[in-house]
């Protein structure tokens, strides 16, 4: 009908279970959003049914104060330690990396103090302007107590170059390289391993933002080479909760943020805002839904840690590529929306925004009336929607997916946006 092709058949289609996949998420049986396609996961997934079973759990069994002598409490922080032991092994770093805060906004507002009192007036920092403001904020208020902010900025199409990098670290002054593996609006992935060893060659630490890529695969940090690593829970089917990974070696040569008679514990250093106990013992329903995962798409497979988050970030990442070219396609053939970053699904998330002639509330409000759930707005991302020639007031159109969503549910979306620019809705 539109002249580009629907989601079809590849050679990850004879792996990939969707019944089973859908199985695991409480909300695709949930009659109020029945009939709803749910199109702004980059602003939170749906909790797998791992995380929300635990939740409960904990509430109604272990809701006292973890670690006492008693054994509720010690139910309770077990619960709690088994989640930092659960994502180890999907994150490819021992389970005393894992630190848990109430957000990642949070994780980089106590990060950038930790570093600050390291560091000397006229010591340099680079952020971008690709980021979230989580990742950008806090770095750049730094300025205002002596520390030299020096800006890697995207070009036209919103785009990181590594060569732009280079000269801004040439003076080896630069102390810290923060980052967005992914961007939340043009999608385009970052060659992070690259920019964590230009930063580490020229002296510095990386601070990576993982919130937009995590989703879609949990990354294997320790092959990454990031000092730090962080993304949300809420956005990798788990609770409200930011996950932050570095090394107790880093933690401890960094000023402590936390109680003084907790200054050395590692653990405790760079969190002092402890989140709910429930939620951080949730957190390990999301390495349950992806052992579930592996389990039963590869039941022979190598049970070996790397192989395992190998493969399943691989087929992950296969359903969402295919599952973006026709939606992709639609928006090329389409003048009345300007794709915002690359328009191959292999150098992208699909976290797919759009400037369109009305402000993107306005198109997601309408886009609704087609039972689509999407986002508008400039998504914490002010600087990037400005350098890419769009009033952060009327922000942009976001239509963003996950390995759960269906073909049909990629359809209706191409329908919708096809009522969008013809003026039906």
């Amino acid at each position: 009908m539109f002249g580009f092709t629907r989601p079809g058949t590849s050679a990850d289609d004879d792996v990939f279970d969707m019944d089973f996949v859908r199985s695991q998420f409480p909300a695709f049986t949930e009659p109020k959003l029945t009939g709803w396609a749910f199109f702004e996961n980059a602003g939170g997934s749906y909790p797998c049914l791992h995380a929300v079973d635990r939740l409960t759990e904990f509430y109604r069994r272990h809701k006292v104060q973890p670690y006492a002598p008693y054994p509720a409490s010690r139910e309770a922080g077990a619960q709690m330690d088994e989640s930092a032991e659960a994502l180890s092994p999907w994150l490819g770093v021992p389970a005393d990396w894992i630190h848990f805060g109430p957000s990642t906004t949070l994780n980089v507002y106590v990060l950038s103090r930790a570093f600050r009192e390291t560091w000397a007036e006229g010591d340099a920092i680079v952020v971008t302007s690709q980021d979230h403001e989580a990742n950008s904020g806090a770095w750049r208020r730094l300025a205002e107590t002596g520390i030299e902010v020096r800006e890697w900025a995207v070009d036209g199409d919103g785009r990181l170059d590594p060569a732009a990098l280079k000269p801004l670290l040439a003076d080896g002054r630069v102390k810290l390289v923060a980052f967005p593996h992914c961007s939340n609006i043009v999608g385009e992935i970052n060659p992070a391993a690259e920019i964590c060893a230009m930063a580490r060659e020229a002296g510095a630490r990386s601070v990576v933002d993982g919130v937009a890529m995590a989703p879609h695969g949990l990354p294997d940090v320790g092959e990454l080479g990031a000092d730090v690593y962080l993304f949300s829970a809420y956005k990798t089917f788990g609770p409200h909760l930011g996950v932050m990974v570095a090394s107790p070696e880093l933690a401890m040569s960094l000023a402590n943020q936390g109680h003084f008679f907790n200054a050395e514990l590692p653990g405790k250093r760079l969190t002092p805002a402890g989140p709910d106990h429930a939620q951080v013992a949730a957190v390990a329903g999301v390495a349950q839904y992806l052992d579930a995962f592996d389990l039963h798409h590869f039941p022979e497979a190598d049970p070996d840690p790397r192989a395992r988050r190998t493969r399943v970030r691989t087929l992950i990442r296969a359903r969402e590529m295919r599952l973006a070219q026709p939606l992709l396609e639609f928006i090329a053939d389409t003048p009345a929306f300007r794709l915002l970053g690359p328009d191959d699904p292999e150098l992208r998330a699909p976290t797919i925004a759009l400037a369109c002639k009305m402000p993107g509330e306005t198109a997601a409000e309408r886009l609704a009336a087609r039972g689509i759930m999407a986002g508008g707005g400039h998504f914490y991302a002010w600087r990037l929607i400005q350098a890419l020639g769009i009033d952060p007031e009327a922000g942009a159109l976001r239509l963003s997916f996950l390995h759960y969503t269906s073909p049909e549910e990629v359809d209706q979306a191409i329908d919708a946006l096809d009522a969008l620019a013809s003026g039906e809705v």
